[in-house]
Formats: C-alpha cells, structure tokens, sequence
C-alpha cells in the first residue's frame, strides 16, 4: 500500500555510491550512475549542497499538472557506511517526508540487471541502507537494482567494490536507464504501478 504523503512535498532520490574516481564504476556505485543520468535527464548538474556532506542537483519531472513532482538528487560524498548523515541532513533542509525518500542501490540478492521496487524492509547487509536507517527508520522506498552473487569465494566486499565485468558492461546502460525509468515512476505513478511494470 503507499503511503500518503503531502502532494505539495518535495521528493529526495538518493543514489548510493562511493566517491572519487578510483570507485566510479564499481558495482556498488550503480546508484551514482543512476542519479548522474536522472540529472541529465532534468537538465541540472551536480553541485555541492551547503553544508551537508553531498551533491544535489534540484528539478521537476513527470507531464505538466498534479503527477509534475519536484525532485533532489543526490549523491552523498560520504563514504557508503556513512551515507545516512548527509541523507538526514538533506531531508531536514528541504523538508522531505521519509516516505518521499528513494535509495536507489546495488543489490547481492538479485540477478544482474533485474529490477525491484519496495517500500521499507531490512538492509540486507547493505551498508548505505544500513547506515540510512539507523537515521530515520526504514520507512523509505528502494529502487533495488541487481548486481548478482560473487562468483566462486570471491568476498561480497572484493566483488562489490570491483567495476562490472565487460560482459555486463555490454548491458550497463541499459539497466542504468531502465532503474531511472523506474525511479521516475515510483515518484509519478506511486509504488504500486511502478512495481506492476519494473518488478520483472
């Protein structure tokens, strides 16, 4: 079921990632490609956000009238463990409901690529969801973007902190569009909808 919010609330869509160039194509930083091409998307480019430890660009998406949502993205240039200050931080600057918040993330649990949307729930051993919920609770929604298990007694660490192979890089952009479809629909079209047409 969604939860109701204020129509009028401005939306915070989080991409978690690790910053710096050393991390820019890792599995864990698909939340950051994620957001770079929403920002793209709504013609803004990354800027510093005061003093909280982040990079947001601000917006609007979705067709004129009451579905048109305003947007931040971010991206919080803490490290992953850390993501949830910045997180916090920047939902009390624009005054965001915690429903009105979207993780978008790498996840262990689901095969490359494949998408699901949810609201709420555990983290999963993910640290940025971790670290978010011990914040402001779980009640937030997620844009779970598969990355699939180690291969063989690779370590979850080694594997998510490693860019994606080149077989998958053949698909990457693909998918990354695909979760910023899915995004935008979760803000415009609720939960429910968005799950009905992402959630493969």
């Amino acid at each position: 079921m969604d939860v109701t919010t204020p129509t009028n609330a401005p939306w915070l869509i989080v991409g978690l990632g690790n910053p710096g160039p050393e991390y820019a194509g890792n599995r864990h930083n698909v939340g950051f490609m994620v957001a770079d091409l929403l920002a793209e998307r709504v013609g803004g480019r990354f800027k510093r956000a005061g003093k909280a430890q982040a990079q947001v660009v601000e917006g609007r998406i979705g067709p004129p009238g009451p579905a048109n949502r305003r947007v931040i993205l971010a991206k919080p240039m803490s490290f992953m463990n850390l993501s949830g200050g910045p997180v916090n931080a920047l939902k009390g600057f624009y005054k965001v409901p915690v429903a009105n918040i979207v993780a978008i993330h790498d996840e262990l649990d689901i095969d490359y690529g494949v998408l699901r949307l949810k609201l709420g729930g555990g983290d999963n051993g993910h640290n940025g969801l971790k670290s978010m919920t011990k914040a402001f609770g779980p009640d937030y929604h997620r844009v779970r973007f598969g990355i699939g298990r180690p291969p063989g007694r690779m370590q979850v660490a080694d594997f998510v902190l490693k860019d994606f192979a080149s077989s998958e890089r053949k698909e990457l952009d693909y998918f990354v569009d695909r979760a910023a479809d899915a995004a935008e629909a979760l803000v415009i079209e609720g939960l429910e909808r968005a799950q009905g047409t992402y959630n493969s």
